[in-house]
C-alpha cells in the first residue's frame, strides 16, 4: 500500500511537471511570436527565426513575404545571404588550415601576398582576423560604389584598396574591417591549392551535412531561396544588385536557419578542429596597450544582462542576418531577414534574453519613484569618451539627451539608482560618492563612466 501511494506521488509530480514545462514553452513560443510580429508584418518583407537548447530545437517559425512580386510566404526552409556571419566561416577555415601545420597566426601577410605594401608595418592573420590591422576598408571607400557590380578576381580586387593609407598602426585599435576577411579568403587559396568557394563548400558543407548552404551566386538555381528586398521613400523595392566575387570571404555564403544551428552544433562539438583550436576563435583579444576589443575571429563577445555571450550580425544589399550564442546555456538564437531595412539584430538579442530567462527591462517593469527621487540625478555629465549627457525631468518622467542632438530618450527607473531606455539595452547606474554624482552609461558590455559636471547639482 505504501508503495503505491509513493507511485501514485512520483506520477502525479512528474505529470504537474510535464505540464508546467508544457505551459512554459507556449509562454515563450507567444513572447517570441509577439516580438517577431511586431516587426514583420504579413504581407512585407519576411523573417525566418530559430532557436535552439542543447541542440534541440524550442523555436522555428517564418513570418511575411519571402518574394513581394510574386506573393510568396516565407517558409522556415528559405535560404538568405547570410552577409558578414561569413567571417565565422572564413576564419575556422583559417583554423583548419593551422591545425595542418600549414600556416601560423603570426605570420605576416607578405607570406602570402609578397608585393603587398604593408608600408614597413608587420601585418599578421591574426591582425586580419581581429580587425586591427589597419588595412582600409574597402567598404568604406566612395569608390566602391563604382565598382560593387563588376565581377572580380580576388588577387584583381585586393589591387582595388591595397594602396590606400592605412587608418593606423596594426594592433592599435580594432575598427571592423572587410578587407581583412577579403584578404583572409585568398589565404586560404593560396595555402590549400583550392578556391576559397571549393574549400567552405567541400570541407564544410559537405561534411557538416549543410544541404542548403553555399558560396552566394546569382546565377546558380538554389531550392527556396528568399529574394532579397530594400524600402525606399517607404516602399519596396528589389535589392541593389552586388557582385558576389567582392563581399567573398566577408560576406558572400547563404545558409538558412536549420544549416546554421548544424554549424553552430560542429562548432560546439569541435568537430571541423580541436576544443583548442576554436578556443583561439573565441579569445577575447587586445590591443598594443592592453585593452580589450570584444571580438575574436569571426565572433564578438557580448552579454545579456551580465550573462556572456557569443554573437555576429551580417548585412548585404536586401538580406539582415543575426546569430546569438550563449555558451553557458547552450542556446542559440539565428534570425534572417529579406530586407536591407529590417534589422533583426535587437529582436534576436531580445529573444534569446527570454530563452535564458534574463529578459531586458521595459517600461513595464518600471517601478515608481517620486519626484525628489528623479530630481535628484538631473544634470550634465561628462564621460570618459568626451560625450556629454544630459538628464532631465519633464512631468516626472526622466529624459536622457546626448549634447549636440535633438533626440531625448524616456529613461524608466528599476530601481532608485538604476534606469533603463525602452529597448532595455542601454541603462544608466547612477551613484553618488563623496558628494560626487556619477553615472554609469551602459550598452550591453561596454559601459562608460560620467561625472556630474560643476555647478549642476
Amino acid at each position: 500500500m505504501k508503495n503505491r501511494i509513493q507511485l501514485k506521488k512520483i506520477l502525479l509530480f512528474s505529470l504537474c511537471f510535464l505540464l508546467t514545462s508544457i505551459v512554459s514553452a507556449q509562454s515563450l513560443e507567444s513572447k517570441i511570436d509577439k516580438i517577431l510580429k511586431a516587426q514583420f508584418k504579413d504581407k512585407e518583407t519576411g523573417v525566418v527565426a530559430l532557436v535552439a537548447k542543447k541542440g534541440n530545437v524550442i523555436y522555428r517559425k517564418a513570418y511575411g513575404k519571402a518574394n513581394l512580386e510574386l506573393d510568396v510566404n516565407m517558409k522556415p526552409e528559405n535560404v538568405f545571404e547570410v552577409g558578414s556571419i561569413t567571417k565565422q566561416f572564413t576564419a575556422v577555415s583559417i583554423l583548419m588550415l593551422l591545425e595542418e601545420g600549414k600556416l601560423s597566426l603570426q605570420d605576416d601577410i607578405t607570406k602570402f601576398l609578397p608585393d603587398y605594401p604593408t608600408q614597413g608595418k608587420q601585418i599578421t592573420v591574426h591582425h586580419l582576423l581581429t580587425h586591427t590591422s589597419g588595412i582600409k576598408s574597402y567598404t568604406s571607400m566612395r569608390k566602391f560604389g563604382e565598382v560593387m557590380t563588376i565581377d572580380e578576381s580576388p588577387l584583381k580586387f585586393i589591387d582595388f584598396f591595397k594602396n590606400e593609407p592605412m587608418d593606423f598602426e596594426p594592433g592599435e585599435q580594432y575598427k571592423y574591417n572587410n578587407s581583412g576577411y577579403f584578404i583572409l579568403g585568398y589565404i586560404v587559396e593560396k595555402v590549400s591549392g583550392m578556391s576559397y568557394p571549393k574549400f567552405v563548400e567541400e570541407r564544410i558543407f559537405k561534411k557538416l551535412n549543410m544541404n542548403s548552404s553555399y558560396y552566394g551566386s546569382h546565377t546558380r538555381l538554389i531550392k527556396n531561396r528568399a529574394t532579397g528586398h530594400q524600402k525606399r521613400n517607404g516602399e519596396f523595392v528589389n535589392a541593389q544588385y552586388i557582385s558576389l566575387t567582392l563581399p567573398y570571404a566577408a560576406g558572400s555564403i547563404m545558409s538558412n536557419v536549420d544549416d546554421m544551428l548544424r554549424w553552430q552544433t560542429a562548432i560546439s562539438n569541435n568537430t571541423l578542429v580541436k576544443k583548442e583550436t576554436i578556443d583561439k576563435a573565441f579569445t577575447n583579444y587586445t590591443l598594443n596597450n592592453g585593452k580589450k576589443i570584444n571580438y575574436g575571429y569571426g565572433w564578438g563577445h557580448n552579454e545579456i544582462n551580465g550573462v556572456p555571450t557569443i554573437e555576429h550580425g551580417g548585412a548585404i544589399p536586401g538580406y539582415r542576418s543575426m546569430g546569438v550564442y550563449v555558451p553557458s546555456e547552450d542556446v542559440y538564437v539565428i534570425i534572417f531577414s529579406n530586407c536591407g531595412n529590417q534589422s533583426p539584430t535587437s529582436t534576436a538579442i531580445k529573444i534569446a534574453g527570454l530563452a535564458i530567462n534574463k529578459p531586458f527591462s521595459t517600461n513595464n517593469n518600471a517601478v515608481s519613484l517620486s519626484k525628489e527621487e528623479l530630481k535628484k540625478w538631473v544634470g550634465t555629465y561628462k564621460f570618459e569618451d568626451g560625450g556629454i549627457r544630459i538628464i532631465t525631468i519633464e512631468n516626472n518622467q526622466l529624459y536622457s539627451q546626448r549634447e549636440g542632438s535633438s533626440s531625448k530618450f524616456k529613461i524608466y527607473p528599476t530601481s532608485p539608482n538604476n534606469f533603463s531606455f525602452e529597448d532595455g539595452f542601454y541603462t544608466y547606474k547612477f551613484s553618488e560618492k563623496k558628494g560626487k554624482k556619477i553615472a554609469i552609461f551602459q550598452n550591453r558590455i561596454k559601459k562608460e563612466k560620467g561625472m556630474l559636471m560643476p555647478n549642476q547639482s
